[in-house]
């Protein structure tokens, strides 16, 4: 059989040694130093295997599911900070050169991954448990490791191509909410994906070369090194005091004493770091905190404890106020944040906070006022652009809107967003075809490939096109066609959904899985095998993995 790239491969970095990796090993190098000719030579083997373009593909894929399931969030606040940190970090790694991408998962869990093609997850509740920045870094810093080393290029190279397709499902379920880690380690032994020592050393390896080179990173971009030492170290504690209730990064990346100690001897030789600034870092947690509490009223009870104690930290203020506005209280909002206003008025976090309050207290000069300055002082701020040209379309302003969003082009690089804002800029403009087309954008960015097409052959409908329009949303259209299987139609998605429902009806208990005689390792009535496309179905997801299911 010819193989073919599975296309919702979704290897999380060290997540198929999830029990592997907690056994011991022999003695590895403890010395603090290194230089790019220690690194192993990671070219020539994992091209062949799966290659730069093979990895972008594929972790492309696995975030237009994410998308999908509606678990990125996509605040641009939080997202421009996960940015900074990580371009800090690239640019004193081994491979300053290595195209990432940082996106925020709205899950409350601690917990981060890498993606095939430089795609880097970090969980709000990563966010909310890290108590320096530093901390979190150091979780980044590991996660850029594996991306620069291309550790699952290395690892498909090194295994058996069968077993991706399990890994997918297994390590998709984990993000997607999966619980346990014997789902996962039982979804891959199912698949015979860790029954060879040579995985599991592997693993082990890949996890160990990341510590070590992240370490390294850490301290060359200015942060304590012993934060995310610290940061394992409570984080093991508590996997000790808890037992099945671990954070969800242990099942991912599991520790032990002797990988701590390691960490630990290597942090303990790099230049110490003093008077660490985290006032950054704790607006973000408490933006992350509020953000991820399903009640407004338990962020105002948290914060407004604080707040009472009359010696409460800014991020304590900048929390209360967020939580009022979600709350629908802006005016006692805008109260919260006058002490930071006044300790430091060109803050730009505060500055969007506050104009956040004035919108929703309908203080229209105001928020106007604040929007623009924060563009101003900030131009290279995706989140300060974003949120002014989202004011002037509600504003009726939609042409300096996308004059904005155009002026300061890498909010539109970094932020699908803005390419909805400029679709809704051109639709209150009554510019239909420019509308079709940046709507074509939004969706082929989020790897919604089927619904980019329907958008273009729409604005190709349009009546009156005249030759440059029909051009461009022509040329755009062939583009993302070709992204797209040859036997795509347009309603495959819906047909195939539906013969998926009705093969499953069919045969609810596939051979497969009465031969286990234990339930499913992910607990599920369906496997892959009797079906056709095969699907992995988990919880109210299903994964299907091949690649006429891919939009």
């Amino acid at each position: 059989m010819t193989q073919r790239w599975l296309p919702i491969t979704l290897l999380m970095a060290g997540a198929v040694g999830l029990a592997a990796a907690t056994s011991g090993g022999g003695d590895a190098d403890l010395s603090p130093t290194f230089s790019i000719a220690d690194l192993p030579d990671i070219g020539e083997p994992a091209d062949q295997s799966m290659s730069p373009a093979d990895e972008r593909r594929l972790g492309g894929q696995v975030v237009a599911q994410l998308y999908r399931f509606q678990i990125i969030d996509e605040d641009p606040v939080l997202k421009d900070y996960l940015i900074k940190v990580s371009q800090r970090l690239l640019a004193f790694s081994n491979a300053p050169d290595t195209a990432i991408r940082v996106f925020t998962i709205a899950d409350r869990r601690i917990n981060a991954f890498a993606l095939p093609g430089g795609y880097i997850g970090i969980n709000r509740g990563l966010l909310m448990a890290a108590e320096s920045e530093s901390e979190m870094a150091g979780v980044m810093a590991h996660e850029i490791a594996h991306v620069t080393q291309r550790h699952i290029a290395r690892t498909q190279e090194a295994t058996s191509a069968a077993s991706l397709a399990t890994w997918a499902a297994a390590v998709l379920a984990v993000i997607l909410g999966g619980g346990s880690s014997d789902v996962v380690i039982g979804a891959l032994a199912a698949g015979g994906a860790i029954n060879t020592q040579r995985q599991i050393n592997y693993t082990r390896s890949h996890e160990l070369e990341a510590d070590r080179l992240g370490i390294q990173t850490l301290s060359a971009a200015g942060y304590n090194p012993h934060g995310v030492v610290d940061f394992f170290s409570t984080l093991e504690q508590q996997s000790r005091l808890y037992g099945t209730g671990i954070p969800e990064i242990l099942r991912t990346h599991p520790l032990n004493t002797r990988r701590i100690a390691e960490a630990r001897s290597r942090a303990a030789n790099m230049p110490p770091v003093e008077n660490e600034n985290n006032d950054e870092f704790e607006l973000m947690r408490a933006r992350a905190r509020v953000l991820s509490q399903s009640r407004p009223s338990e962020s105002l009870e948290y914060y407004g404890q604080l707040v009472r104690t009359g010696n409460a930290r800014p991020a304590s203020h900048y929390g209360m106020a967020l939580a009022l506005v979600r709350a629908g209280q802006p005016v006692q909002a805008l109260e919260a944040l006058q002490p930071l206003i006044d300790e430091n008025p060109r803050n730009l976090n505060v500055l969007l906070a506050l104009a956040d309050a004035q919108r929703a207290a309908r203080q229209t000069r105001e928020a106007a006022a604040t929007y623009r300055r924060a563009a101003t002082l900030y131009p290279r701020s995706g989140a300060a652009t974003l949120e002014y040209a989202s004011w002037l379309i509600d504003q009726g302003e939609p042409i300096e809107a996308r004059r904005l969003l155009l002026r300061h082009d890498q909010a539109l690089e970094q932020h699908v967003q803005g390419l909805r804002l400029l679709a809704d800029a051109a639709t209150m403009a009554g510019d239909q075809p420019e509308a079709a087309y940046q709507m074509a954008n939004y969706h082929y960015a989020r790897g919604d490939a089927g619904t980019a097409l329907s958008h273009l052959d729409a604005g190709l409908r349009i009546e009156n096109l005249n030759d440059r329009e029909e051009a461009r949303l022509t040329a755009r259209r062939n583009e993302v066609r070709a992204s797209l299987p040859r036997n795509w139609t347009p309603d495959y998605e819906r047909h195939a959904s539906h013969r998926f429902q009705q093969q499953r009806r069919a045969a609810p208990q596939p051979a497969r899985c009465h031969a286990a005689r234990t339930p499913h390792p992910l607990k599920t009535r369906c496997c892959t095998s009797g079906l056709n496309p095969p699907v992995l179905a988990w919880g109210k997801y299903f994964i299907y993995s091949d690649p006429l299911f891919l939009f």
